[in-house]
């Protein structure tokens, strides 16, 4: 039900648009505040999706409640209504942040589109917002020990740049979090964010996946086919396990990064591209490079900054939190109650060998909900957390 706030010192004028929205349609829940100071309280204690503010007001004129609101819960779209606008006005409104502008008497056919739009854009933002939330949530990174926090510190650091980040560590240590983290708090959150395992595609396929492909460039390619740098383009790319890189497709990832420019499989036309590199690996790439696996250019070109994500093993205070973290989780995903561990469990837990790191503890954690008693034990860990 969408809520409209209507803020008008004449209370016939307030009566007159609370019967026409009503008309348009009954689902609306209309407020009416008799001035500016009014408004500007019931808007701090609840959220409208729509603000219907005349200009001229004592008290608080609609502009000094226009930028009060902008302060204060910015995504509400501000219609803003005056009986005695100009040009001049109407700039002004827009230039600090208002949604429309619209004269008296206004225009009906007028002032319900612009309701119309206003709410369907606030619907959008609210969604985006959710969806944003859930992601962040999803990619969220728990821990309070040294080398986590460390890692925050960076990410903070380097977000804001440019800079290539290079992530290493074990399987399961969650490096793809540090990079939807950098994505997330950087510039190009915005933009998209494109992950590529390339340890899970075939070799012969990797250039085509990444770069892209023309049509009749090989057998399957049956059409002209965008790669992911493309798709990234205003964004970020995370090249996962780049260590399981061919080397013909290091050697173009390398011109892309030194040329912001990449052909499609079967095309001699250059496409330039936009796209921060993120890159991470579990392999020792000091040693493939000597082995003549991995080029030292590409290396050098990646670990402009590097961040060592550690073991499971090497942060065990940190488990407590992410049995915590993963009971809530796996119970809004089954739709079930969280289930408590005890303390003896947790302290169980942290004296396991995870050699799985916290992937492994995931699966453990729910393992011991699904099987485990209404409150997880210690017995129920000896029983089910086999390893």
């Amino acid at each position: 039900m969408p809520k409209i706030l209507i803020i008008e010192d004449e209370a016939s004028i307030r009566r007159v648009l609370v019967k026409i929205l009503s008309e348009e349609n009954s689902s609306y829940k209309v407020t009416e505040a008799e001035d500016g100071l009014v408004g500007i309280e019931l808007i701090k204690k609840e959220d409208y999706d729509l603000v219907l503010c005349d200009i001229k007001m004592p008290k608080m004129d609609g502009i000094e409640v226009l930028e009060a609101v902008k302060k204060i819960k910015p995504e509400i779209p501000m219609v803003m209504i005056s009986g005695h606008g100009d040009l001049d006005t109407a700039v002004n409104t827009m230039r600090l942040g208002a949604f429309d502008y619209i004269s008296k008497p206004p225009d009906l056919n007028r002032l319900l589109n612009t309701v119309r739009i206003a709410l369907d854009r606030n619907e959008l933002v609210v969604e985006n917002t959710r969806l944003k939330k859930k992601v962040g949530k999803k990619y969220e990174m728990i821990g309070e020990s040294e080398g986590i926090n460390q890692i925050k510190d960076m990410i903070e650091k380097v977000a804001q740049t440019e800079a290539r980040v290079f992530v290493t560590g074990p399987n399961g240590t969650g490096k793809e979090l540090v990079a939807h983290w950098i994505h997330q708090k950087s510039d190009r959150s915005k933009g998209p964010m494109i992950e590529v395992n390339c340890a899970a595609i075939p070799s012969e396929l990797i250039e085509s996946e990444l770069f892209g492909h023309v049509k009749g460039a090989f057998t399957s390619a049956n059409k002209d086919r965008a790669g992911k740098f493309e798709a990234a383009n205003g964004g970020t790319i995370f090249l996962d396990e780049i260590g399981d890189m061919s080397l013909s497709a290091q050697a173009k990832v390398l011109r892309a990064l030194q040329e912001n420019k990449v052909q499609r499989v079967g095309s001699d036309k250059d496409i330039k591209v936009d796209v921060r590199v993120i890159a991470a690996t579990n392999k020792d790439l000091k040693h493939e490079i000597a082995e003549g696996n991995f080029r030292e250019d590409l290396y050098h070109r990646l670990a402009v900054i590097l961040i060592k994500v550690p073991a499971l093993n090497d942060r065990r205070e940190d488990i407590p939190l992410l049995i915590t973290h993963f009971s809530n989780a796996i119970a809004e995903e089954h739709g079930t109650a969280k289930k408590d561990f005890t303390d003896k469990a947790v302290k169980l837990l942290q004296e396991y060998d995870w050699t799985g790191n916290i992937r492994e503890l995931r699966n453990v954690v729910e393992r011991l909900i699904i099987l485990g008693g209404k409150e997880v034990s210690e017995a129920d860990v000896k029983l089910f957390a086999t390893k």
